[in-house]
C-alpha cells in the first residue's frame, strides 16, 4: 500500500487504535484499558529482559504500536483496528516529530519513560530509544514534544541479551529510523533490578521473576494515561 500523505493522529476516541501492552511477567499482552478518550496502563508491568547486559538494561513496556502488518487474529482482539497500518501511514520517521498529551500518578524509582523504535535490518532487529529526550508524566494533562533526529548520540542502542544475539543487535539508526517496520513503544528504562536474596549464578545470564524474586519497591510503580499520540511528518 502507497503511504497515504499526511500525519499520523491517534486520539484513542475510537478504541485502542492498535495499541497494546505487557502487563505483568507471566500474563503476557494485554488490552490497555481504555476510556472514552485516552487508554491506560498501571503496574505492575513485565520487567523485559530481553536487553539485559551485555545490552543496555532491563525495561517495562508500557504502550506499544506494531507498525507493519499483517497482524495475528490475537493481536488484532487484544488492540483493535490499527489505524497507523490500516490507514497507511509512512514508516520513515527520519526527523518527524511525535507529540505526547499524558499524564499520571508514578514512583519512577530511577528510570525514565522514553520513545522506543524496532527496526529489522540486516537480519537484526535494532531497538533504539531516544534516551536524550526523556517524557515527564505529572498529575495534570501535559503536551510534550519528540524530534526523531538522525543522531545516534541522541539514543540509545538496547542490543540484546547472552541468548538474543541472534535476533537483537545494533544496525546504523538512519536506516532503521527510515523504515520503522516493527513496532514503537513508550518504555521505562533502565530498571534497577535488586534480586531478592542470592540468585545463585550470573545476574544477567538469569531471568529476574522467573530465575529468582525482585524487590519490586525499586521498580517504577503507577498509572500512566495517554490521551494522544501523534507523528508529523518533515
Amino acid at each position: 500500500m502507497k503511504p497515504k500523505a499526511g500525519n499520523y493522529q491517534e486520539t484513542f476516541d475510537h478504541g485502542p487504535g492498535g495499541w497494546w501492552g505487557w502487563k505483568g511477567n507471566h500474563l503476557g499482552l494485554q488490552a490497555l484499558t481504555n476510556t472514552e478518550s485516552y487508554v491506560e496502563t498501571i503496574s505492575p508491568w513485565w520487567i523485559d529482559y530481553n536487553h539485559a547486559p551485555p545490552g543496555a538494561g532491563y525495561l517495562h513496556m508500557l504502550y506499544c504500536l506494531n507498525t507493519k502488518g499483517p497482524l495475528g487474529e490475537h493481536m488484532r482482539e487484544i488492540s483493535g483496528t490499527n489505524r497507523f497500518i490500516e490507514e497507511g501511514h509512512s514508516r520513515n520517521l527520519e526527523n518527524a516529530t511525535v507529540k505526547v498529551r499524558i499524564r499520571g500518578e508514578l514512583k519512577a524509582n530511577g528510570a525514565q519513560i522514553v520513545l522506543l523504535i524496532q527496526a529489522s535490518a540486516a537480519g537484526l532487529v535494532a531497538p533504539w530509544a531516544l534516551t536524550s529526550q526523556p517524557i515527564s508524566v505529572e498529575a495534570g494533562w501535559t503536551e510534550q514534544t519528540l524530534k526523531l533526529t538522525p543522531d545516534e548520540k541522541a539514543w540509545t542502542c538496547l542490543g540484546g541479551r547472552h541468548d538474543r544475539a541472534d535476533y537483537y543487535g545494533k544496525q546504523p539508526l538512519v536506516p532503521c529510523l527510515r523504515d520503522v517496520n516493527q513496532n514503537l513503544m513508550l518504555i521505562f528504562f533502565p530498571l534497577n533490578i535488586q534480586p531478592m536474596g542470592d540468585p545463585g549464578g550470573n545476574l544477567h545470564r538469569l531471568r529476574p521473576e522467573r530465575d529468582y524474586p525482585v524487590w519490586r519497591s525499586a521498580l517504577p510503580e503507577g498509572r500512566i494515561q495517554l490521551d494522544q499520540f501523534e507523528i508529523h511528518y518533515p
